[in-house]
């Protein structure tokens, strides 16, 4: 468990780096990852030129850490929902799903990273941790292994899908497409 910063200087510093990873997905969302550099960045978090570049090596060690921030809060909110059992669960997370494609700025940046990590075999940490969330997620409501295989892809292939369409699917389409993919019952095979 992370400690308190409790030293001003070491708080503000966090802070400032806190301040440039969402600068940094707002870049990502409005300009892709070829608008990403330390100066548009620290521009677009209100800091000075320098403070980027200060906080992060690089822009690999920038993207990383909004990589990782992305997936570490989708993977938080999976891990609640796969600890709930019952008929809740389903359709508290199509009601994430239906408010994750409300934000297509923000899920835009975060495809733009993952596929990122898909050319940059160390970034993948954060993004087998958010499938490892959505599997867990799918064995509470099946124990078919092609099921839980076929959410994970599913869940990406509906997101992507959602940003590009004028009209986001409901919560009620998200839990439809999810039962279906999940089947009526555990253990049922496709």
């Amino acid at each position: 468990m992370n400690e308190p910063i409790t030293d001003g200087r070491l708080a503000k510093g966090e802070q400032r780096k806190q301040e440039l990873i969402e600068a940094t997905l707002r870049v990502v969302a409005r300009d892709g990852l070829s608008g990403v550099s330390h100066r548009t960045v620290a521009r677009e978090a209100g800091l000075p030129a320098t403070a980027a570049a200060y906080h992060f090596k690089g822009i690999d060690d920038l993207l990383t850490a909004a990589l990782t921030r992305c997936m570490d809060e989708d993977t938080e909110r999976m891990r609640v929902l796969a600890a709930e059992t019952g008929e809740d669960a389903l359709p508290k997370f199509a009601a994430l799903l239906a408010w994750v494609v409300t934000e297509p700025g923000h899920l835009l940046a975060e495809y733009e990273l993952y596929l990122l990590a898909a050319r940059e075999p160390k970034l993948r940490a954060p993004t087998d941790r958010w499938m490892a969330a959505l599997a867990d997620f799918a064995r509470q409501h099946t124990d078919d292994p092609v099921r839980v295989e076929m959410l994970v892809g599913l869940v990406d292939g509906l997101l992507l899908q959602a940003l590009l369409r004028d009209e986001p699917p409901t919560a009620a389409r998200f839990e439809a497409v999810l039962r279906t993919a999940l089947g009526s019952g555990r253990g049922r095979g496709p």
